[in-house]
């Protein structure tokens, strides 16, 4: 049997366009992003060969733009990510199935019955008019997804707004929309549940994931949490107001984007861009002060990059806008501004940190002004510490402007 999937595996590249190399390859990738030594190769690629037959899987939609589909579904050529997909049995993925009606229903009801599948998740869980926000074949996108998380024995969530609601959930969050790990700590489902956010997802962080279930679990959903080093992230769900505690997997979720960011050194040498077309930009210094979140920003994207390592936001030369980070949306918006807004009581009021930085800082300076004419009064400071107004760097740019003679 193993010998009859190695063979139909290898037909199948061969079809594609895809030689056993390429393919190797690929499985290398994927120990790189799951931090294993290139002796784990065989091992992934044994597990992508066998993985049709022993675990299917169903790829659901909440409320989403399905660009985490997209992500997936258009991975560069040769379509490595699709193949592999496939081969892990993707009994429903309702986006870009051919089956349609009865039919794809009847193929998703079979499988949840037959249990022993992963659960993956894109969109938002949104909850709103007793969940009429979405229904599908005459049921609501929360029994949906009731039905297949309870017989799951994984769930993956990809993308923020599985994770977390993402954009859905940005005020006013009109559709009362939440993560998928909320809505089950609601319900009182136990199944577990990994998360990879970023909008969209990273199709080779799925792919890992996926593989790395392959690898170590069998048939033991707790065994895959306990082999998989995880980080845990606690949040307030938005609509049922319980803290939420949410895994992400360490290896992708462990460091920020600026430990790894190739425009680090600017930043240590306090070389930044302070707006778009300037010198600066074309030095390719740090995005800091245009409002790069990377400092707060937990993912491996600049390890990882995107469409087959090609490149990722901060090498395009856009700031990261944080959108590996929860509640992303309402934390990081202006995108290019550094400071967020924040939300003041029922949330009809905004204002910026600076603002009240400034108010605070305003009264603490005049309070250490009043102490420090008292002291040097008392004559217990002969004279003042030397202080720099600002760093060299921006005097420079400012004496290069014509600001500073």
């Amino acid at each position: 049997m193993a010998q009859e999937a190695h063979g139909a595996l290898y037909d199948l590249l061969a079809v594609r366009g895809v030689s056993r190399r390429d393919f190797l390859k690929y499985c290398g990738s994927i120990a790189a992003t799951l931090g294993l030594s290139e002796a784990m190769v065989p091992q992934i690629a044994a597990a992508i060969e066998s993985g049709a037959k022993l675990k299917p899987a169903l790829w659901l939609n909440g409320g989403a733009c399905t660009g985490c589909t997209e992500s997936v579904a258009q991975a560069d050529s040769p379509d490595v990510a699709t193949i592999v997909l496939e081969i892990l049995s993707l009994n429903y993925f309702e986006t870009v199935m051919a089956a349609a009606s009865d039919a794809a229903e009847k193929v998703k009801e079979e499988t949840i019955a037959e249990g022993g599948y992963i659960l993956i998740y894109e969109g938002s869980v949104m909850t709103g008019f007793e969940g009429g926000t979405l229904v599908v074949a005459g049921k609501t996108g929360l029994e949906h997804l009731k039905e297949a998380a309870e017989n799951a024995e994984a769930i993956i969530c990809v993308g923020s707004c599985a994770v977390d609601g993402g954009w859905v959930m940005g005020r006013p969050n009109a559709a009362e929309a939440t993560g998928v790990q909320g809505f089950l700590n609601h319900e009182g489902i136990a199944t577990p549940v990994v998360n990879l956010p970023t909008c969209p997802v990273n199709p080779e962080w799925v792919v890992a994931m996926v593989v790395q279930y392959l690898l170590v679990a069998g048939d033991d959903a707790a065994k895959f949490l306990e082999m998989t080093p995880m980080v845990t992230r606690r949040i307030t769900d938005a609509v049922y107001g319980t803290d939420v505690d949410l895994l992400f997997p360490k290896s992708l979720f462990g460091q920020t984007i600026h430990d790894n960011c190739p425009r680090r050194g600017h930043f240590e040498n306090g070389e930044f861009v302070t707006e778009f077309g300037s010198e600066e930009e074309a030095l390719g210094y740090c995005l800091y002060k245009v409002g790069c979140k990377g400092p707060q920003t937990f993912t491996q994207c600049p390890v990882t990059r995107w469409n087959r390592r090609a490149s990722w936001c901060v090498e395009s030369g856009s700031p990261c806008i944080g959108c590996g980070g929860l509640n992303w949306v309402d934390n990081n918006t202006p995108f290019l501004m550094r400071l967020s807004d924040m939300w003041l009581g029922d949330g009809l009021t905004y204002v910026q940190p600076g603002s009240i930085a400034a108010v605070a800082g305003g009264v603490v300076a005049a309070g250490l002004v009043v102490h420090g004419l008292g002291m040097k009064a008392a004559g217990r400071v002969p004279g003042g510490a030397p202080t720099e107004e600002m760093k060299e760097y921006d005097r420079k740019r400012m004496a290069k402007k014509g600001g500073d003679k």
